[in-house]
């Protein structure tokens, strides 16, 4: 992101990264709710059960998203040992990327609402690209969040779909390497090599399957 400030493009800029802070604080408030209605109430006695954004930005996760493109926002605190369920856990990882799903389909099929309506705002280039990003940017934090590597909700979500052995195979190998693995391929896509790539191209390729208008 930090190339658009270096290239005078502020507009894109700033709609981005408010783009990004939003679509967090949704993502984040999403586990705190799946919490709360599986009986754990922890985010909500430490104030996440909100879309604030002042209670779930880090602010040396935005910084990294604004330097390297990548970041995070403060993990939302849970206690497995307060769940009602024994699917909780696949739940409430699973809110996350689901709220930035709802959020991406809303957007889209209001803009498309609005385009096919005729509504004057809707042919501004500039609203036409706020809702472009807000889509994108929710659809790829949806897919990269999924991703089951490291601190990402795909790792808790993942040995719900395993066979109980593997997945509890899987569970240790990624406690042990998971985040190392997760950083060097970050690490790897800061020097240039383009591994998440496939993520993006994934998130804009669901566009026709969000469209309900």
């Amino acid at each position: 992101m930090i190339k658009f400030l270096i290239q005078g493009d502020y507009f894109l800029f700033i709609a981005i990264l408010i783009a990004l802070i939003m679509s967090l604080s949704f993502h984040e408030f999403g586990h705190a709710f799946a919490a709360k209605r599986f009986g754990d109430d922890t985010a909500e006695r430490e104030g996440r059960l909100t879309i604030n954004p002042l209670a779930h930005v880090d602010p040396m996760g935005l910084l990294m998203v604004i330097l390297i493109g990548f970041g995070y926002a403060k993990p939302v605190p849970t206690d497995p040992r307060n769940y009602n369920s024994v699917w909780a856990q696949l739940f409430v990882a699973a809110a996350g990327p689901l709220a930035n799903l709802a959020i991406a389909i809303l957007a889209y099929n209001l803009f498309l609402y609005g385009v096919k309506s005729g509504w004057p705002s809707f042919a501004d280039p500039d609203v036409r690209q706020i809702f472009n990003i807000v889509v994108i940017v929710n659809l790829v934090l949806m897919v990269f969040n999924l991703i089951p590597l490291g601190p990402l909700d795909g790792h808790y979500i993942l040995p719900y779909f395993l066979p109980r052995t593997l997945g509890l195979r899987y569970q240790l190998l990624n406690a042990k390497f998971g985040t190392y693995l997760f950083f060097g391929l970050i690490l790897l896509s800061i020097l240039g090599v383009p591994i998440f790539r496939f993520v993006f191209s994934v998130g804009a390729g669901m566009l026709p399957y969000i469209a309900f208008v």
